[in-house]
């Protein structure tokens, strides 16, 4: 740090804070502000700093500081354009110790994505929603949910959020987090209807840090730059799109609680299957039965037990539906021709020579390591043998055998097809849970193999089996409708299956929590991954701290387990990270 410490006229200098956009230099420096920017400076600003010799960008993060004596300080470069508001500054500060990670990757996020030099008017304040909320028993519900605290509110899949979102507009300029950005700009276009001012992130960013607008966004909304929200509403917060992937792993929905506990307004976590943590966060509210079973489509539940292997996927009940004349969804979680597959002859299970995994059938028919990517032709390493028989098939082959069964055409849509590649005229779609996504209705929702969600190994199992449900449940509309779902499993008894059949989302709730507390895993403990080069050295630099359990290596992790995020976040802040990749996870959903 060098340069002038006062004007030249002698007057004392203005002296700014400024932490620097490097990840890797976790400090903050301080500054003098030219009396050319003076205007332009103020907490949040973004401005360029030299730095070691460079140009880097960084947000001012504290105004009018005492340099330590004697220190001379540079100047400000330039001054880039305007940033969050100081609020969003301390969150972030929060959140690198809540996720173990650094804040600047969230002033990142927080931040426009380009530079904003002005702002425009700010909204001005509508009074005429509340009103409009009182019908229904949404907004009734909405209402309640609104009057402090937090609150879950658990409307059916076909409920109307709406009401919701109305109201807390009508509080004042609220904040909304959604899921998905179709939701975000359809919700956003009702509330400009409703004469709301409103402004949809990263679009509207300059609209949102002007005030007077209630922002709506999806997962990075959390940081939206809404200096004081009257409210802050989550949308399906079960969803698992609401978590950051990349570290710091933080989740939308625990910035939403922070933020509304720092300013001390309602926040409402809307979900149809609600997540044990959101549970353990507030108190309950819920349509009645009634209202609430008119939410969730009718579901036929076929048993599969007796059925023989290769059957199991294609009944006769979903037969008769392939070929009836209507529009039909079948879900199967498992891209390619198979998922695996074993010799005809001997049974051999298909696995890789190279590294010993499990190989899958290619376009080419060949057999092709989805680890390591090693090729081979279709041939039996044990017997030589050159038939192959599907244990688990993927979507490329079921599509190739609902085709046969349905006598009539069958399009194939994943997460690699573009959006309406099914064509408009289709009306037999097999898919991955990505066709959920892509298409805007259908009649019937038909899961080929709900057992490998059931029986996934994640602790999360359930709770994502339901949500994939409920994501179905949306495409076919509630039971005044013609829609459905048709399940086909070996577990009809499992929690699941039952929540769905009979519209109760607690039946999940109540046997999680149980699973939960016995095993140990969240929301009953605070977890956490590490991995990366050097997570060895970090590991061995933590310990084993007070109250954290430490777990591992297991593939090159380590599970880090403690009875509360205070005492695993206080371990995890307390080591240095040393020099080299690191990854730390904390709240990890997929475990």
């Amino acid at each position: 740090m060098s340069a002038r410490p006062s004007h030249p006229d002698g007057e004392r200098s203005r002296v700014v804070r400024v932490r620097p956009d490097l990840p890797a230099v976790d400090k903050c420096f301080d500054y003098t502000v030219p009396p050319a920017l003076d205007a332009e400076v103020r907490v949040g600003t973004i401005v360029r700093i030299s730095l070691h010799g460079r140009r880097v960008g960084g947000w001012v993060v504290a105004d009018h500081v005492e340099p330590p004596p004697g220190v001379v300080l540079q100047d400000l470069a330039k001054v880039t354009g305007w940033g969050p508001p100081p609020e969003v500054f301390d969150l972030a500060d929060w959140a690198a110790w809540r996720w173990a990670g650094r804040p600047v990757s969230v002033l990142r996020t927080a931040s426009p994505e380009g530079a904003v030099r002005g702002l425009p008017r700010a909204g001005a304040p509508s009074a005429g929603p509340a009103s409009t909320v009182a019908l229904g028993d949404v907004g009734a519900l909405a209402g309640e949910a609104l009057q402090g605290g937090v609150t879950v509110l658990r409307l059916p899949p076909a409920g109307d959020v709406f009401p919701v979102v109305l109201a807390a507009a009508g509080l004042g300029p609220a904040l909304v987090i959604a899921p998905s950005l179709a939701t975000v700009r359809h919700l956003g276009l009702r509330l400009r209807r409703a004469g709301v001012p409103t402004a949809v992130l990263p679009r509207d960013w300059a609209q949102a840090r002007a005030g007077g607008s209630t922002v709506l966004g999806t997962r990075a909304a959390a940081w939206a730059p809404l200096a004081e929200p009257a409210a802050v509403v989550v949308l399906d917060e079960h969803d698992e799109s609401l978590q950051q992937e990349q570290a710091p792993t933080w989740h939308a929905r625990d910035v939403a609680l922070e933020r509304a506990r720092r300013a001390g307004v309602p926040c409402v976590l809307v979900s149809p299957t609600p997540s044990l943590e959101a549970l353990g966060s507030g108190r309950l509210l819920a349509p009645s039965r009634s209202a609430e079973r008119a939410g969730w489509p009718r579901v036929e539940v076929v048993d599969t037990r007796d059925a023989p292997r290769g059957q199991a996927r294609y009944s006769s009940r979903l037969v008769d539906v392939l070929r009836s004349d209507a529009r039909v969804l079948c879900l199967l979680n498992r891209k390619g021709r198979s998922g695996l597959s074993s010799c005809a002859a001997c049974d051999e299970l298909a696995t890789c020579e190279r590294c010993g995994a499990s190989v899958v059938q290619g376009d080419d028919t060949g057999l092709v390591c989805r680890r390591c990517g090693e090729q081979r032709p279709q041939v039996c390493l044990r017997c030589g043998g050159t038939r192959m028989k599907n244990l688990r098939v993927g979507v490329s082959r079921a599509r190739e055998e609902l085709e046969a069964l349905a006598l009539r055409p069958v399009a194939e849509l994943t997460a690699e097809h573009e959006a309406g590649a099914a064509g408009p005229g289709a009306e037999v779609v097999v898919g991955t849970e990505a066709a959920l996504h892509h298409l805007d209705a259908v009649d019937v929702v038909a899961f080929l193999d709900l057992d490998q969600e059931l029986l996934a190994p994640r602790y999360r199992a359930a709770e994502e089996a339901l949500g994939l449900v409920v994501r179905a449940a949306r495409l076919v509309g509630g039971r005044s409708g013609t829609g459905r779902l048709l399940i086909q499993t070996r577990l009809p008894d499992h929690e699941v299956v039952k929540a769905a059949l009979l519209a109760d989302p607690s039946r999940v709730v109540e046997a999680e929590a149980a699973r939960r507390d016995v095993l140990g895993f969240p929301p009953v403990t605070a977890m956490a991954l590490v991995s990366g080069a050097v997570a060895p050295a970090f590991v061995e630099a933590l310990g084993a701290p007070p109250g954290v359990e430490v777990l591992g290596p297991a593939d090159g992790r380590w599970m880090l387990r403690a009875p509360t995020h205070q005492v695993l976040c206080d371990a995890l802040a307390s080591v240095p990270r040393p020099s080299g990749r690191l990854r730390v996870e904390v709240d990890p959903l997929r475990m």
